[in-house]
């Protein structure tokens, strides 16, 4: 399972021109779930996500996690994450979980995510989505569990 984080200045999505989720000053968070994923990774992504430090502390350094500023948490399906790209010019994603599994694997992770963080926003899982974002730094990380 992996995340590509980034911290905004603020962020939404969009589903057939309506915003679906947004959030202001946060984290979104693109996840890919790959065919050998569970419930517990997800939870383990979750807390990783809500605990990383990526904001500036007093110092002026990266101390502070989304939780500790209070900011929102945009989490936004994204099977892209999982593609194999070392070989050719076409993206594999084979190491991806199929569609079905993959959506109720997403939605526990989203129902886990909002009972462990009271800010949290969502995209639609399978949907073309268009997820506009102001980045802050830019500061972006990709995770893995």
């Amino acid at each position: 399972m992996k995340a590509l984080i980034q911290r905004v200045q603020s962020a939404h999505v969009a589903v057939d021109g309506q915003i679906i989720g947004q959030i202001q000053s946060g984290v979104l968070a693109y996840i890919g779930i790959g065919k050998d994923d569970d419930f517990d990774k997800a939870c383990k992504l979750v807390d990783k996500i809500i605990a990383y430090r990526i904001f500036e502390d007093d110092n002026g350094k990266m101390g502070k996690s989304v939780s500790d500023v209070g900011g929102g948490l945009l989490l936004v399906s994204q099977f892209t994450l999982m593609a194999k790209t070392d070989k050719g010019r076409r993206p594999d994603f084979a190491p991806a979980m199929p569609p079905d599994d993959a959506r109720a694997l997403f939605d526990k992770l989203v129902n886990y995510a909002k009972q462990a963080y009271p800010n949290v926003a969502t995209g639609e899982f399978g949907a073309n989505m268009a997820v506009m974002a102001v980045n802050d730094g830019p500061i972006n990380f990709l995770l893995d569990v």
